[in-house]
């Protein structure tokens, strides 16, 4: 097996980090609020939340929690969009050791209804925006007892957030939670059937200190931008983060270019997650929108949830200047790859090097270990930062282990320095006449014709080879695309077995909240009636 080296933590933030390593932290927040009291700790484009005042409604809010009969390791789901609130019910969850369920606002109702009801919530914050929705699955979810609203409408069925400010107690709340900062579950999008709840019942903050310390973001200087959606995993660990290491959090309510980087502009923001799409956008803003903001306070823009064509980083480094981070990780297993702003154009296509205590490992089917060049599915030995389980659903668990060594089903190789490249979703790659092809890797290809804004790759039934790599493209407003100049464009960039044999062209391409493509989407119509693979 190899073995990989670790990256090497950056220790410019070191004093803040032994704070949290040598006290023995019962409630971090509440920490950083007796040492910094009036500094911000949480705003948006209208209020703003000093230290003390955030963990004084957190408090608020948990005392509430308790009184509505929420006990420790009970399931607390947040149904709203990005807002203050939503990030004070999710810390109030974690102060009475309850696990945050954090629920997709792009979901239908009917997908809403199964994660509450799977989820066993007890307590469920919901916004206003998804009243009606909830007014629809509510019966359904028989295991809630009790909902509170967190906008500025109220239901006679619910409890109403502010009332839980007025009333709630301002003081410590009386639940020793330790070190934990808190647990989640997050429910991963399904390829098939339903989502799965990936479970986390508790993290230790100290735990996690290595792989933010490579990223630079163990730093209380840090003023952090939410651009993405919170119930996704990176983007609300980066903003909880933020504040377990005494930062600066500025929330989003939703993501716009031009207000994201008005929002770095005005607040001096120094950090930022954001999903390649969401960096795509930026960069596609003309050159006179992006000349407006000054945005040299950036120092780390971190990026992660979908392959990222090479002409956007070229784009966010020439914008931005060497800030540009990138991981590969999962919902399931954390930061597993780093990727340094150095790296970024010496490693093209690479998601970096083993993340400080994350050993990986590349198998074949056989499990056995592969050279280095291979692909191979990726594995990650056993660390703290994984989650537990899938809720209620052990074969799944147990399917993505093999003894200590954990996979979410990525096929990458590894080169001879130690670099990742992941290769696509096991799922996703195309077998043709016995040929593995890799749909990414034509993506990235066919991403940097100028009249292509988007594009999905993926096999489709052939009667003679299996399959035939298929590209579904989005054309830029205005342009003249046709099927030709696609497969000419390829052919320039591409061996003959990767071009693809077929085009369909798209006015827009199915994305998630996290700009993950949902091919599945796409190809169902040609797999129908066959033994489908999506």
């Amino acid at each position: 097996m190899r073995r990989h080296g670790w990256a090497q933590p950056q220790h410019d933030a070191e004093p803040q980090a032994e704070r949290v390593r040598g006290e023995s932290v019962m409630d971090v927040l509440a920490l950083h609020a007796s040492r910094q009291p009036d500094r911000p700790a949480l705003l948006d484009d209208r209020r703003t939340l000093t230290w003390r005042e955030m963990v004084e409604r957190r408090n608020r809010v948990a005392h509430g929690l308790l009184r509505l009969g929420v006990e420790r390791g009970q399931h607390v789901a947040v149904y709203g969009e990005n807002s203050i609130e939503v990030m004070l019910a999710s810390a109030a969850a974690r102060a009475v050791g309850a696990i945050a369920v954090p629920v997709n606002h792009r979901l239908g109702a009917d997908e809403v209804a199964y994660v509450l009801d799977d989820s066993d919530a007890a307590l469920v914050f919901v916004g206003d925006h998804f009243l009606a929705t909830v007014e629809t699955v509510r019966t359904a979810a028989t295991n809630v007892r009790h909902w509170v609203t967190l906008g500025a409408e109220r239901r006679p069925w619910a409890d109403h957030f502010a009332d839980l400010v007025v009333a709630g107690d301002p003081g410590p709340v009386p639940v020793d939670v330790g070190t934990n900062v808190g647990g989640s579950m997050i429910y991963t999008a399904g390829t098939t059937g339903h989502p799965k709840g990936a479970l986390r019942r508790a993290v230790d903050p100290r735990s996690v200190i290595p792989r933010f310390e490579v990223f630079g973001l163990v730093d209380p200087s840090h003023v952090h931008l939410a651009a993405g959606p919170l119930y996704h995993s990176a983007p609300g660990a980066f903003a909880l983060y933020t504040h377990v290491f005494g930062g600066t959090v500025v929330v989003m309510p939703r993501f716009d270019a031009e207000a994201a980087l008005a929002a770095t502009a005005r607040h001096r923001c120094t950090s930022t997650f954001m999903a390649p799409t969401l960096l795509k956008r930026i960069v596609d803003l003309p050159a006179a929108v992006r000349a407006r903001y000054d945005v040299s306070s950036m120092r780390v823009i971190v990026m992660a949830a979908a392959p990222c064509p090479m002409r956007v980083k070229e784009q966010v480094l020439e914008y931005f200047g060497p800030v540009l981070h990138e991981f590969y990780g999962s919902t399931e297993l954390g930061v597993n790859t780093v990727l340094r702003p150095e790296d970024v154009l010496r490693k093209p296509h690479s998601c970096g090097r083993a993340a400080p205590g994350v050993e990986l490992g590349i198998f074949d089917d056989a499990g056995a270990p592969v050279p280095a060049g291979t692909p191979g599915e990726l594995f990650v030995r056993h660390y703290d930062g994984v989650f537990d389980e899938y809720w209620k659903k052990p074969d799944a668990t147990r399917d993505t282990r093999r003894g200590e060594w954990l996979s979410v089903g990525d096929v990458a190789w590894i080169d001879d320095d130690g670099f990742v490249y992941i290769c696509d979703r096991k799922r996703d790659m195309i077998i043709s006449g016995g040929v593995n092809i890799y749909p990414a890797e034509i993506e990235d290809a066919l991403h940097r014709h100028p009249a292509i804004d988007d594009v999905a790759v993926f096999g489709i039934p052939d009667d003679e080879w299996g399959e035939k790599v298929h590209a579904a493209v989005q054309p830029s407003p205005d342009a003249t695309l046709t099927e030709d100049d696609v497969v000419a464009f390829a052919r320039q960039r591409l061996g003959g077995y990767k071009v693809p044999r077929s085009i369909s062209f798209h006015a827009a391409l199915p994305r998630d909240s996290a700009g993950k493509l949902v091919k599945r989407v796409l190809r169902e119509p040609y797999w129908a009636g066959r033994a489908t693979r999506v």
